[in-house]
């Protein structure tokens, strides 16, 4: 019972969070103020205030022009680079994926996310010696594991460096947003042939530490999708495990700041904004791929090479025309798209909660780790503070930051 390739293509279909240009691209977000002067004596940057900045990310490969996949706030003056991971149909496991790293100039804190991975497990002798043989950096064999299990035993040792596990916590709230967007893959699978699809759905907050005086939190989720599959041959049935990990984060600092590390982290994680017209995008894309790859696994049709690439154009195209409807207002799903990254605004509440915040623009979700939110009402500039006398208009000689107020 050799298993259909669709169940790795799911990766995509599970999650697909965004992803930097596709060349690595390196870029230092500096701000438009100037700090000089008596009064910017008076108050120091990382302790009585953090200027946060909008990273923008671009997909260079998918589309005939860079389109913008997502955004995030970060602390002024850290450099970021990523890149987009495009794996084209007919490959082992094919896909959209995306890596992004940032860090301070000092090397001292970072925050990067790591590219979603995926592995099959099949109960069947046969099919189990051909997947062994199939695999990738981002996808391969082995028991499907839980998230904690998946920290302890692949994560950690495999890409963190082995540290230290002070604490872990599982994140509920993330768990049922995992299990709702894993609903629309099982019902897919089903539409495949699948007599049965299970999901075990996990997710967790951990603390870490390694031996070089490090510290981190590390954030990651795993969806487990059991499909049962019928052998038309013998009339028994076999189970086929696809484990997807997602939205695997990580924020590294100093041994001993890690109040001030958590409220960084939820600044970024809360201020994630990612270009729904982009996604769907190249989620219909992928949806297109694996359909197509499942009438060909079944015999109902023999397309070629060439369909294949008329159909992931078409997909493009009318991809292409939803973001260039779009560029006429960049910035406005920025502001319209505040419900639609729970995921990530549930993450977040593992750390610190969220508060509602008004400024021109709308309404901005940022973390509630700090007392007072400035903006200068362009979604890309925002400066958080615990210290109430603190006024960047007054610091910085510039009028067009405001206080944003908390509402509802």
């Amino acid at each position: 019972m050799k298993p259909s390739p669709f169940y790795f293509h799911l990766l995509t279909a599970i999650s697909l969070f965004g992803a930097v240009s596709c060349n690595s691209q390196t870029k230092t977000a500096v701000k438009q103020t100037n700090p000089k002067g008596a009064s910017a004596a008076k108050f120091s940057d990382g302790t009585d205030y953090t200027v946060f900045t909008r990273a923008r990310v671009y997909d260079k490969t998918g589309f005939s022009q860079p389109v913008e996949a997502f955004s995030l706030l970060i602390p002024e003056k850290w450099e970021f680079s990523g890149e987009i991971l495009w794996t084209p149909p007919r490959t082992t496991c094919a896909g959209t994926n995306a890596r992004f790293k940032a860090k301070s100039i000092n090397g001292k804190y970072s925050f990067e996310l790591y590219p979603t991975i995926a592995w099959n497990f099949n109960t069947d002798p046969q099919a189990s010696q051909f997947n062994q043989n199939t695999s990738s950096a981002y996808c391969g064999y082995g028991e499907p594991l839980d998230a904690e299990h998946y920290l302890r035993q692949m994560f950690g040792p495999n890409e963190l460096g082995n540290p230290q596990i002070v604490e872990v916590k599982p994140n509920e709230a993330v768990t049922q947003e995992m299990r709702s967007k894993a609903e629309k893959s099982r019902q897919e699978l089903m539409s495949y042939g699948a007599s049965q699809v299970n999901i075990y759905p996990s997710s967790v907050y951990a603390k870490l530490k390694w031996n070089n005086g490090e510290e981190g939190i590390v954030m990651c989720g795993v969806t487990i999708l059991e499909g049962v599959i019928p052998n038309i041959y013998n009339g028994t049935s076999g189970k086929i495990y696809t484990s997807t990990a997602m939205e695997r984060i990580l924020f590294k600092y100093p041994v001993g700041e890690g109040k001030r590390a958590a409220n960084m982290l939820s600044v970024i994680m809360s201020s994630i904004r990612t270009n729904i017209a982009w996604k769907n995008s190249v989620d219909n894309f992928w949806l297109a791929a694996r359909q197509q790859s499942n009438q060909e696994h079944i015999g109902r049709i023999r397309a070629n090479d060439e369909l294949t690439r008329q159909m992931g154009e078409a997909a493009i195209r009318k991809g292409q025309q939803n973001l260039n409807n779009m560029d006429n207002n960049i910035r406005s799903w920025e502001a319209s798209q505040q419900s639609q990254d729970r995921m990530h605004t549930n993450f977040v509440k593992a750390i610190r909660e969220v508060e509602n915040y008004q400024d021109e623009t709308g309404k901005i979700e940022l973390s509630s780790g700090y007392n007072h939110a400035w903006s200068r009402s362009d979604g890309s500039s925002f400066i958080m503070s615990d210290n109430p006398n603190f006024d960047p208009s007054s610091v910085f000689q510039d009028q067009q930051w405001k206080e944003m107020k908390q509402v509802q």
